[in-house]
């Protein structure tokens, strides 16, 4: 079909060996440094770069380290890549019933560079935007050679170097280098000392050099000088106290009204409407609801004679539920009671259920959890059953029921008269519910809150409630689930060696997901709509409304880093004087309308620890958390030469000195910058 478009432009098809001459076959994954297109005309494209991972309902959440990364974009470019893209550079939130998987949760921010809240993700960010700018650095090299010359430098060290005839150079370019080099360390464990055009690097394990010039070393992968940024959901806003009305609440020393109450409404678990049709048979999920709603109750009714009863009570047995394949819940109900429940992606069902004589009525209430986003013939996966649907265990054998007439009815009650919405949810048949109501299930909540002060992103707390959907003001914000993570698998995290999605995941023991994106566009100043339909049950009393912003940044920056690449240009490539010049320097930025309130931790010598746990070492520059706080506090950024003249002389001479902080971060209403 592409081909037949004739579109006068190459395509680009991602992961498809097989792809026609006119048709870019293209690299996804985790390394594409190895990857080569099916044709020499073809350029090499990576199209996605896994920069981290998704997260899925009680599961771990995955976390790339940023050396890895670096390493692999490094490689790829050293090793010929023309093209490069990161999937996802910019997390973002499933809002609604969009999020795929299945069983992906809500939020998709992938550990991505900048979060879903549109925050900066460091060091992450900050290491990226040095590879890119030591890569930009290289660009006359790069683009005017074809393929790189390949050197041995050891037995897991190789060298790439892209150099070009300065006749050819000055033609296209007027100035810079001739000559740019990637020096590969592949080995995961040892640091290597190599010898390229007569000079010696040292390139630590898993890692890879970028020389702009084939001399001076500018950055390194596994080298990090960026800050570490702590991100932090802060208390706002509770959605409940118990207080009157009118009574003010102080929230650092703001004035915020809470609504006193929290209404209810139970859903049915029968049907609820004309749209509902009866049929023989167990009919494919998304065939019925076209996937307009997660839901689709089927019920039917089965007869139990006095033989059954007899033969269950004189065997000690039970009349047993089988479902050959389901997915993704399963809620199971006879006569009004859930008696079950089923998780899972295409497992069997084998569920005992107590029945009584005469009709009892069999309620399944299928869920999807998110519909299948890729792979070959994603189509086919389809949802609810699949194979034989029986109950066993009776006198005169198995049930059919696929056989017996089911009554369809898709959706929820609620979600359909949308009472989520402003205008509808005052028509519903709210009542009251009192702080002390046990948790209830398959029940409709909804109160209303005034948005948090200030400018920073808004995340709304449900760690207190179980499965569900949540709607502000309207707007669907997506699933919830406080589904738990395994306690295990969870450790300290090294970036040398490949990656995998198990490799280095965070979270453990605890729900995937709790805080969700509330963005401030779907806000209003007060009087905000909150609607929930819980499944389990919860307490909605413990919600709360949390801004979220980062607090906390820490940076370490030794003497042994590279000068920021914020101070090269092509032209320092021939001017040796400018290079001896320059010396590494430490930047500190809050997010965007925050300012550096205050230097917990600075010291310029042998510092200990990592972010947040710094401590001095034998060596100390007594007057660091002076000059830092100096240059720094009150601004919204700063920079920090790592240089023993700014801090009055060298503190240990013979070691190489370290300037570690950690500062905290306010907002404030002008942001301004310094220099030390």
């Amino acid at each position: 079909m592409a081909l037949e478009l004739d579109a006068g432009v190459p395509w680009v098809m991602c992961q498809q060996a097989d792809a026609p001459d006119i048709i870019i076959n293209a690299c996804n994954g985790f390394y594409c440094d190895g990857f080569w297109p099916n044709s020499a005309n073809k350029p090499k494209l990576w199209t996605e770069d896994w920069n981290g991972w998704f997260a899925s309902w009680g599961g771990r959440t995955p976390k790339r380290p940023v050396e890895d990364i670096a390493f692999a974009v490094a490689r790829f470019f050293q090793r010929g890549g023309s093209f490069h893209n990161y999937y996802m550079y910019f997390g973002g939130t499933n809002f609604g019933r969009s999020s795929g998987g299945p069983f992906y949760i809500t939020s998709y921010d992938y550990d991505a560079p900048i979060d879903e809240y549109g925050l900066l993700s460091q060091p992450k960010w900050g290491h990226l935007k040095e590879l890119h700018a030591a890569i930009k650095l290289c660009e006359p090299a790069l683009v005017a050679v074809d393929s790189p010359q390949y050197i041995k430098l050891g037995p897991m060290q190789e060298a790439h170097v892209y150099r070009v005839k300065e006749s050819l150079y000055s033609t296209q370019s007027g100035n810079g280098s001739s000559c740019s080099a990637f020096l590969a360390n592949i080995d995961e464990h040892k640091t290597a000392s190599v010898t390229f055009l007569g000079q010696v690097y040292k390139l630590p394990p898993w890692s890879v050099s970028i020389l702009p010039d084939c001399r001076t070393t500018v950055f390194n992968t596994a080298k990090v000088g960026a800050q570490t940024s702590i991100k932090t959901v802060e208390f706002d806003l509770p959605l409940f106290r118990n207080i009157s009305v009118s009574q003010p609440l102080m929230v650092q020393n703001k004035i915020s009204y809470v609504p006193r109450t929290w209404m209810t409404l139970k859903e049915p678990i029968s049907v609820w409407s004309k749209n509902n049709f009866t049929i023989q048979g167990v009919l494919e999920h998304l065939n019925v609801t076209k996937d307009h709603s997660d839901y689709l109750w089927r019920i039917t009714r089965i007869n139990v004679s006095a033989e059954d009863i007899s033969f269950w009570e004189e065997n000690q047995v039970s009349p047993t539920l089988s479902i050959d394949s389901m997915r993704d819940i399963l809620r199971i109900f006879v006569n009004g009671q859930l008696i079950g429940s089923v998780i899972g992606h295409w497992v069997k069902v084998v569920q005992p259920i107590q029945l009584l004589q005469g009709y009892n009525d069999l309620v399944l209430l299928s869920q999807t959890v998110g519909l299948q986003n890729y792979g070959a013939f994603l189509e086919k996966d389809g949802a609810g059953f699949k194979g034989q649907v029986k109950l066993t265990g009776f006198k005169n054998g198995e049930i059919d029921l696929s056989e017996y007439s089911w009554t369809y009815q898709v959706g929820l009650r609620g979600e359909f008269q949308k009472i989520y919405t402003i205008d509808e949810s005052e028509k519903a048949e709210w009542t009251d519910l009192t702080p002390g109501a046990s948790p209830s299930t398959f029940t409709w909540y909804k109160t209303f809150f005034d948005a948090p002060n200030g400018e920073n992103p808004v995340a709304l707390d449900l760690g207190s409630m179980g499965k569900g959907q949540a709607w502000v003001n309207g707007h669907h914000i997506g699933r919830y689930w406080t589904r738990v993570a395994p306690k295990d698998g969870c450790g300290k995290c090294d970036y040398r060696g490949h990656y995998h999605t198990s490799k280095c995941a965070t979270n453990c023991g605890n729900p995937t997901q709790i805080w969700y994106h509330i963005p401030r566009s779907w806000l209003q100043a007060s009087n905000n709509l909150l609607v929930l339909f819980e499944e389990t049950g919860g307490n909605p009393f413990e919600i709360s409304v949390k801004s979220r912003s980062t607090q906390t940044i820490c940076a370490e920056v030794s003497e042994s880093h590279y000068p920021s690449l914020q101070n090269w240009s092509h032209s320092d490539f021939i001017d040796q004087n400018s290079k001896n010049k320059m010396t590494p320097e430490m930047h500190l930025h809050c997010d965007d309308g925050h300012t550096i309130s205050s230097i917990e931790f600075a010291s310029y010598g042998t510092p200990r620890g990592s972010c947040q746990m710094f401590s001095q070492g034998q060596c100390h520059a007594p007057n660091s958390l002076a000059l830092v706080s100096k240059a720094c506090q009150g601004k919204g950024s700063c920079v920090i030469r790592i240089l023993n003249s700014a801090f009055g002389g060298d503190p240990c001479r013979g070691f190489v000195k370290t300037l570690a902080v950690e500062a905290k971060c306010a907002p404030s209403s002008t942001t301004s910058s310094s220099q030390l």
